[in-house]
Parts: C-alpha cells; structure tokens; sequence
C-alpha cells in the first residue's frame, strides 16, 4: 500500500484538473495487471452523444491532449460501449464490460455538477477481484474529491462560472494554442449556422467577448441586491445555454463577464453574440422584467491577453456610449474610425 499512498500524495499536490488526471492514472498504472489506463471524454455532437481518449499510455509514458473533443478523429459514438452508456443513463458509479480477448474493463465516470464529462477507464488481464475493485474505488474517489475542490475553487461562488483568477490560464489553453488553424473544429449548435452564414473563405477564430449588463446599478438601487444577484445568476443561465460545452464563460467580478468563443468564423459569432443579446432582451426577470446587455468582441489572433481584453472593453464601452443594448465588433470600429488602435499596454484600461 505504500507506493499507492505516495502515489496519493502526489496526486493531491496538484492544482491543475490536466495534471491531476495524468497524476491518477499514473497511479493507477502502477498497480498489478493494469494493462491501460485512459481517461475519456464524454461530449455531444449533433445531439448525438461521443467518447475519445483524452489522456491515455504511449510507449509507457501518459499522454494528454487539449485538443477539442469534436475534431478528434479518434472520436466515437458512446453507442459502441453499451455498459458505459447505460453506467451513464443510470447513474451508476461504475461499468464492467464483458471481457474480450483476455480484456477486462472498468469504466468509472466523473459525476460533477450532475453530469459527466470525463470517465475513467482501466483494462487489466483477468477479472476485477471484490479487494481490486475496492482499492481501485478508493483512489478514484480521492481523485474524484479533489478534482471537486480544484473545481470549487476556480468557480464564482454566486453563479457557478469559471472567476476571474482563472482566465490567465484557460486563455493559454484555449485560445493561444493553435487551434484557430484546424478547419473543423466547429461543432455542436453552430454548425447549421455556420453553413448558413458563412463564406467558404472565411477563416476559423478564436473569439474574446466583454459582456456588460446594461444600467445593472438601477437595478440594484430600484429593487435591492438580492433582486440584483437573481439577474446574475439568471444572465449566467442565458450564458451557459448560449453557448457550447467547449466554449469558456468568466464571472470577472460585478456585472460583468468575459465569453471565450473557439474556433469559428467571424459572421457565426456576430451570429451567436446576437443570438445571446437577444435571449437576454426577451427573458422576463422576476420582479425586474426586462433587463437588456451590451457587448465587444475581438479575435484573439493579435496581441497579449491585455491588449485583447482592452480592445473588447473598447468595443463595450462603445456600444454602452452609443445605446447600449448591442455588440460591437472592434476591428469594424477601428476600419470605420470610431475607434483608435492604442498600442502600449498602460492605455489600456480594464474593468
């Protein structure tokens, strides 16, 4: 139990989801007749739920890859592994499947905010045994513990949205890393859009998005603050149905959240920053009534985070001084002279 307990350890000495779950599976890799360990993906595309390998063993070493679900060729429908599906639809903390070729596999899905999004899978040469199954539950329930409280603490506390001490790290990760370049990578709502509305030569982005809810402050002085926290959370519902599984919302403090918008065309995203001002402009909030946002956009192609976040706060401060209720594309400022680029970094003011 020894290496285990040190495996443990170290496991819990981080504080990344990424190198948490590289961290248990190496752990778990060590123990006797383990012959792969994986972590999967669960995602939807086209309605249709998928499975792909996420962090797996190659030539002895594990692996992660961040790239996106839907583009990966290695992708399945969950269909094909019935256990795991019905360990899914029924809640259940874990599937075995029937062996295969001296195979037997475990699958462990990773339930958080009552859903699964990341399964863990183990396949050893003989049958689980009670004691095997019963140490293989108690790593993974630390694993699923801590993963937990990573999660508690990148998160709002009001609305459950990534906060702002987060966005460093996920704007590295999802914006900086080249996936801007991959011509398929638009997947889930959009895609019927993006058909639509799109010309067959225009580039796939990386989007940033500053959202601001219009006179917020009225709202709080007319009808108090628990009225004023209702609209946040309700605003950050609009959010999360607004947009895909793989797209990245921030509470950035007050009224104000930052959307990460991946991999997809400048018309689509005009098409959906719309799509969610309106969802706003039509919702009835208790008490409240209607409560209405305004926006700035800018790819994420140019510049450091700063100089980003400061040319979409441009963009929303505009269209807050000229109506609100509308968003704003800034390189359309810029082109039209609405706007003037500011280039050093101490111009730029932020929130």
């Amino acid at each position: 139990m020894k290496p285990i307990l040190q495996n443990l350890v170290e496991m819990t000495g981080h504080r990344d989801h990424l190198r948490l779950e590289v961290s248990v599976l190496s752990t778990l890799q060590k123990l006797s007749s383990i012959i792969e360990v994986r972590a999967l993906e669960l995602f939807t595309e086209g309605g249709v739920p998928h499975v792909r390998p996420r962090t797996w063993v190659d030539n002895g070493q594990l692996v992660s890859t961040d790239s996106e679900a839907a583009a990966d060729p290695r992708r399945e429908p969950l269909d094909q592994y019935p256990a795991l599906r019905d360990c899914v639809d029924n809640r259940s903390e874990r599937a075995l499947a029937s062996p295969r070729r001296g195979r037997h596999v475990l699958w462990l899905p990773v339930w958080m905010h009552d859903k699964v999004s990341t399964c863990l899978e183990i396949t050893q040469s003989r049958p689980f045994s009670a004691h095997k199954l019963d140490v293989l539950m108690g790593v993974f329930q630390v694993y699923q513990n801590y993963q937990s409280l990573l999660d508690y603490s990148e998160r709002d506390a009001l609305t459950g949205l990534f906060n702002r001490k987060t966005f460093d790290e996920q704007f590295s990760r999802y914006t900086m890393s080249g996936l801007a370049s991959r011509s398929g990578a638009v997947t889930e709502s959009f895609a019927a859009e993006e058909t639509a509305v799109a010309s067959d030569n225009e580039p796939v982005q990386q989007w940033l998005a500053v959202v601001d809810i219009d006179h917020f402050k009225q709202v709080n002085d007319r009808f108090g603050h628990l009225y004023g926290d209702e609209v946040l959370i309700l605003i950050a519902n609009i959010l999360r149905s607004s947009f895909r599984s793989h797209d990245r919302i921030f509470r950035f403090g007050g009224e104000e959240f930052v959307v990460l918008l991946r991999s997809t065309t400048l018309s689509t995203a005009h098409k959906v920053f719309n799509r969610f001002r309106l969802a706003v402009q039509e919702y009835h909030f208790p008490q409240v009534g209607q409560v209405t946002v305004s926006l700035g956009f800018v790819s994420t192609t140019r510049g450091s985070p700063v100089e980003i976040l400061g040319q979409a706060d441009q963009a929303l401060y505009y269209a807050k001084e000229h109506g609100r209720n509308q968003v704003c594309f800034y390189d359309d400022l810029v082109a039209s002279g609405q706007l003037a680029t500011k280039v050093a970094n101490d111009d730029v003011e932020l929130f």
